[in-house]
């Protein structure tokens, strides 16, 4: 079972995605606020596997919240997942709360299906941005890729195959599709990615994106490679 944690200022939307959730077989929703510091108690508290939180809120806004989340956790050992809501596609927010450790973005406008996918991806270990949001973070890093990550050097160390996975999730591809494209199991998939994250010491998708770029493993103009037969 997959529990969650409900974070947004506006009623109607928390009492929405709490109510869509808890129609899920695999999901419950252990409670749901309107923010503030009293939410990193609950979290500490009820332990969740991920954390829904709009990334603006007026008395702790998104970013601050991931933050305080990601931090708490290197003291008690809980490890949640905080998937950011946002009604913009990307803006220094949506950055912010990459870097301050969010797992993955899902719009407002989001088709109800895509959020669920969304909390099963990221409560599995995968992040999840988007398409919209994915898109424009591949244009971004692309010119600007972050100059902390590593580089060519430390790519060099991956293995063949490694790299082509790395290449797949630059193109925004998840596990699944990354399996299907190559023809492998999807948990093998998921030993790659694992490693690759260890190898590289990535946080999340959205780093690696940033490193295939970064590398030169990746160009802006580059098209996904042919899938395998």
């Amino acid at each position: 079972m997959i529990k969650v944690v409900v974070v947004d200022d506006e009623y109607i939307v928390r009492s929405g995605i709490a109510l869509l959730l808890a129609g899920e077989t695999d999901i419950e929703v252990v409670a749901d606020l309107d923010g503030g510091p009293e939410v990193v108690d609950l979290v500490r508290l009820r332990r969740p596997d991920v954390v829904i939180a709009d990334v603006r809120m007026p008395r702790m806004d998104g970013v601050e919240l991931t933050r305080r989340i990601i931090g708490d956790v290197h003291r008690t050992g809980n490890v949640p997942k905080v998937l950011v809501l946002t009604t913009f596609h990307v803006d220094d927010a949506v950055y912010a709360a990459l870097r301050a450790g969010a797992t993955g973005f899902v719009l407002k406008d989001a088709a109800p299906n895509e959020l669920v996918a969304a909390v099963r991806a990221v409560a599995s270990g995968e992040g999840w941005l988007d398409p919209a949001v994915a898109r424009q973070l591949i244009d971004e890093f692309a010119s600007h890729p972050p100059s902390e990550l590593p580089g060519p050097d430390e790519v060099q160390g991956l293995t063949p195959r490694e790299r082509e996975v790395l290449v797949l999730m630059a193109h925004g591809l998840s596990n699944a599709e990354i399996a299907d494209h190559l023809v492998v199991g999807e948990g093998t998939t998921k030993t790659h990615v694992g490693r690759i994250f260890a190898k590289l010491g990535l946080r999340d998708r959205a780093q690696a994106v940033a490193v295939a770029y970064k590398s030169g493993l990746l160009r802006p103009d580059d098209p996904i490679p042919a899938r395998r037969r």
